[in-house]
């Protein structure tokens, strides 16, 4: 008898105990932002575009191309000293409550970022226990931040996740873009010896249309949003875009290649070769040598052969020898060249400083005040390539060789 209380009274104290909910959200009382747009108008405060969630008009499913005739998301803007207030005074134009739990994509405006920079932009979100930093940051290039979170997309319904997805899949497959979070460009800005990196993004085609409707409702979409260069930053500010290859050169270095194509000379033809890299490892270390800091860069790359343009035996090992060679030396350019750009700028965006860092802290106090002006600028890097050919796809000579052999 004595268990059956005491099993009960331990029922009761567990259910006293449990919570209750105290901090209940109905779904009509909030608006679910998914991207947030960064400019600053003309009176030096900030405008926030806020782009929110149709919750009706999305449920046919996230994908574009059917579904009702109104558009997925629905923007407003509103003008604050600062970014909390910016963020408040929304509340006189929207019957919700803003709900940043969801928002996934921050967009800063080109000339905010060169000259007021991101770092009080960046500690507002850090500090809202609503936002999450694992959102995604970029930089729009030559348009207003307005523009591209306005611009309706016509495979993904939302916006943001056009952006997100679009940079995902470029990442992975061209290799001149990469996904920057929060959280690591805050790291990136705290460290002394790594300055931030962040893809850019432009609006093409007419701004004010790609805000209808009509934008999606073709089979040829005119005004859309791509991703465009890297931004490169220091002391927290804007100071270059790196395009084509030297940006691909940056993300050789960062270790970020996922997949890109290199096109190669061969026998006096112009990009006749195209080499498909499919896995990298980059490492980057740092001595000392005579008191001067010394960078080291090895890069191991593994590929296909995608595209022959000229007759060439694949057969051969010393053809293939030959290949690689020459793609070993094309990486090395594209990787001078993004070195000697950053110099230039006096922004370590690879983070050398931190290898240093880690090879000789005691070395790296007396160089971390003047890195970036001083020692950056003057660093020799090392850099050591090894690409390798893994396939060569379904056919090892081609075909146009015997074409041209009976002619």
């Amino acid at each position: 008898m004595n268990r059956k209380w005491m099993f009960l009274f331990l029922m009761l104290t567990g259910l006293a105990l449990t919570s209750g909910c105290w901090s209940k959200k109905e779904l009509t009382d909030i608006a679910l932002v998914s991207a947030l747009g960064i400019d600053k108008n003309e009176e030096g405060r900030y405008v926030g575009t806020i782009q929110l969630i149709n919750p009706g008009n999305v449920a046919g499913g996230l994908q574009g191309g059917g579904g009702g005739q109104a558009p997925a998301i629905t923007t407003y803007s509103s003008a604050g000293d600062n970014i909390v207030e910016m963020s408040r005074r929304a509340s006189t134009k929207i019957s919700r409550k803003l709900y940043y739990s969801h928002t996934n994509l921050v967009v800063i405006n080109e000339e905010l970022a060169k000259e007021e920079g991101i770092i009080k932009i960046l500690d507002a979100f850090d500090r809202d226990p609503e936002f999450r930093t694992t959102a995604t940051i970029v930089i729009a290039h030559d348009t207003k931040a307005a523009d591209i979170v306005k611009t309706l997309t016509g495979v993904d319904k939302i916006p943001a996740n056009k952006v997100i997805k679009t940079l995902k899949f470029t990442e992975q497959r061209w290799g001149e873009h990469m996904e920057v979070s929060i959280q690591e460009g805050i790291k990136d800005l705290v460290s002394p010896g790594k300055e931030p990196v962040i893809t850019g993004f432009r609006m093409t085609g007419n701004a004010e249309q790609g805000k209808k409707l009509e934008n999606i409702q073709q089979s040829a979409v005119e005004e859309n949003i791509q991703a465009d260069g890297l931004a490169v930053f220091k002391n927290g500010k804007l100071v270059d875009w790196f395009q084509g290859e030297t940006a691909r050169g940056v993300t050789w270095i960062l270790d970020k290649i996922k997949g890109t194509d290199i096109n190669i000379s061969w026998e006096g033809e112009q990009e006749a070769i195209a080499y498909q890299v499919i896995r990298q490892k980059t490492k980057v270390s740092a001595n000392m040598k005579n008191g001067q800091p010394k960078i080291s860069i090895h890069v191991h790359a593994e590929g296909d052969i995608g595209e022959v343009m000229v007759p060439v035996d694949l057969t051969a090992p010393s053809v293939l020898f030959n290949i690689e060679k020459t793609l070993e030396k094309e990486i090395q350019k594209e990787i001078n060249e993004a070195i000697q750009r950053a110099q230039k700028n006096q922004s370590d965006i690879f983070g050398f400083g931190e290898a240093v860092h880690r090879s000789d802290p005691k070395a790296w106090k007396k160089l971390k005040q003047d890195w970036n002006n001083v020692h950056f600028p003057k660093l020799k890097a090392d850099v050591t390539v090894e690409a390798f050919i893994r396939r060569t796809g379904l056919r090892n000579k081609p075909y146009f060789s015997n074409m041209e052999s009976n002619q």
